[in-house]
């Protein structure tokens, strides 16, 4: 037996509890973890609220990540004793995720972990800490350099921003953070920030093109927000879109990418190879400080991983929560 967050649909509506499991329920897959450590990401509140339609079968057991060693192994590329992560590529989703304490998963979708980042630290990262590297690294592809100038990071106080303002400011970029939580702060610019903006200077509509400020933009956000970044990034930025806690929609104009040549740049964290993989992992091992997670983290079990996703989609959450799916 196992203890899951098991979402099921019925007649009588969408439900996310903590369920004990046979171990004859996991899915035919080709590698069986046994999970020590996974995380509640925004997406995992939306899976277990209901509040969208991420789930795309039913039923299925939450967590778009996972950490933990290998029970046992159909595929040649792992063995039972093997430290291991997956995330993305889907599950929570399409296939039975990390939020339980096994998981049987496609062996194309396991990666081994470096061996200076144990479990906990790998989700202390997560998809948020991934997903912000893999946004440094495009800006960074584009020439996108610390002597460029500022780099705004929007959606300051969730999971990928507070991990890429670490990640900026362990480079050396100049990091200036937007958010709709201005009593954070000083965790922002402990983390790195130089300087701490409200959100509302982006969140409405504004013009096509703004006064030039931004060498590079990592943003979450979306909607107007990720329009008005456009807008105000200088010629020849780049402008790294991750994530839509504003909205999906993009009012935005083709003046900044015609008349400034400000590149916009999509952030699909969920299906990279496993290349990309390692190598944003290898950079993680050392240009994330650990100290910085440590200053945004909370621990979570199962069952407070149900109570607090509501907090997710209202805001309320800063930071990374990693869920000891052991407690």
């Amino acid at each position: 037996m196992f203890n899951a967050v098991y979402i099921s649909k019925d007649d009588n509506g969408y439900h996310a509890d903590i369920a004990a499991l046979e171990d004859t329920a996991l899915p035919d897959e080709d590698v069986i973890i046994e999970v020590h450590y996974s995380t509640l990401n925004y997406k995992d509140a939306l899976a277990i609220t209901g509040k969208s339609p991420v789930v795309r079968t039913f039923p299925m057991v939450a967590g778009i990540d996972l950490a933990g060693t290998v029970l046992s192994s159909r595929s040649a590329k792992f063995n039972p004793g093997d430290n291991v992560l997956v995330n993305g590529w889907g599950l929570g989703e399409q296939y039975w995720g990390g939020l339980a304490q096994k998981a049987a998963v496609n062996s194309a979708f396991v990666q081994l972990l470096p061996n200076t980042i144990t479990p906990y630290h790998a989700m202390n990262v997560g998809t948020a800490g991934y997903t912000a590297m893999l946004c440094v690294m495009a800006l960074e592809s584009h020439n996108i350099t610390p002597d460029k100038g500022e780099i705004l990071v929007t959606g300051a106080n969730g999971g990928v921003g507070t991990t890429a303002i670490a990640i900026l400011a362990k480079l050396g970029y100049t990091v200036v953070a937007s958010t709709g939580r201005m009593e954070q702060a000083d965790t922002l610019k402990a983390l790195g920030a130089s300087e701490v903006i409200s959100r509302s200077q982006f969140s409405e509509p504004g013009r096509p093109l703004a006064k030039e400020r931004w060498a590079g933009v990592v943003d979450s956000v979306g909607s107007h927000t990720l329009a008005n970044a456009c807008a105000s990034t200088m010629s020849e930025g780049a402008v790294a879109a991750c994530g839509l806690a504003q909205g999906m929609d993009f009012p935005s104009t083709v003046a900044p990418f015609i008349l400034r040549g400000v590149k916009l740049l999509g952030i699909n964290s969920v299906t990279q190879s496993l290349a990309v993989r390692e190598k944003a992992w290898a950079r993680i091992a050392t240009d994330l400080p650990p100290e910085s997670l440590a200053l945004i983290t909370q621990n979570a079990g199962l069952a407070e991983a149900l109570a607090i996703a509501p907090d997710f989609l209202s805001g309320q959450v800063q930071g990374r929560v990693v869920v000891d799916v052991n407690k």
